[in-house]
C-alpha cells in the first residue's frame, strides 16, 4: 500500500496586452527519462499566506515576473499521481494574472530550488496553448482562462 499525501497548492495564468499566457517550458528527468513539459507556476502554500498572495509569490518564484495582479479567480482543479511510492493529492487553486502598469518585463527569477531553475517563460497565444499543455489539470484552467478572455469580447485586458 502507498502512502497519500494530500496538500493544496496555489497558482496563476498570465495574460499580457498582446493577449497571450505565460507558460513555463523545461526538461525534466522523470522515471528516468527526460521529458518535455508545458507547466503554469504553483506552489505550495506558505504558513499564514492566502491563496492570492501564494498564487502572486509562486508565479514570481517561477517566471520572474513580479508586477502583476489579480484579475479574476479561475477555480480549482484536482490532480492524483504516484511519484517516488507516495500518492500525491492535490487541490490547486489558479487565478487570471495581468501586469499592474504596462511594464511587461520581466524580473530577476528567484528559483526557490534546482527544479524552478529549469524554467523557461514562454508566451503564447491560448488558442495554441489550450490543448498542449502536459498535465490534464492545467490544460483545463488554461481553457477556463481563454473562455474567460473570449467573454470579454477582445481576448484582451
Amino acid at each position: 500500500m502507498h502512502k497519500t499525501d494530500r496538500y493544496v497548492t496555489a497558482g496563476g495564468v498570465v495574460v499580457n496586452q498582446k493577449g497571450e499566457l505565460l507558460v513555463l517550458e523545461r526538461h525534466v528527468k522523470r522515471n528516468g527519462s527526460v521529458v518535455h513539459e508545458l507547466r503554469l507556476p504553483k506552489g505550495h502554500i506558505d504558513a499564514g499566506e492566502t491563496l492570492e498572495q501564494c498564487a502572486l509569490r509562486e508565479v514570481g518564484e517561477e517566471s520572474g515576473y513580479w508586477n502583476l495582479r489579480i484579475i479574476s479567480y479561475l477555480g480549482e482543479v484536482h490532480s492524483r499521481f504516484q511519484r517516488d511510492h507516495k500518492i500525491i493529492e492535490r487541490t490547486e487553486h489558479y487565478y487570471l494574472m495581468t501586469f499592474i502598469d504596462t511594464d511587461e518585463t520581466r524580473g530577476v527569477a528567484q528559483p526557490v530550488g534546482e527544479e524552478e531553475a529549469l524554467f523557461v517563460p514562454r508566451w503564447v497565444l491560448p488558442s495554441e496553448i489550450c490543448k498542449t499543455m502536459t498535465y490534464s489539470s492545467e490544460k483545463e484552467i488554461v481553457c477556463r482562462a481563454e473562455s474567460y478572455l473570449k467573454q470579454r469580447n477582445t481576448g484582451r485586458l
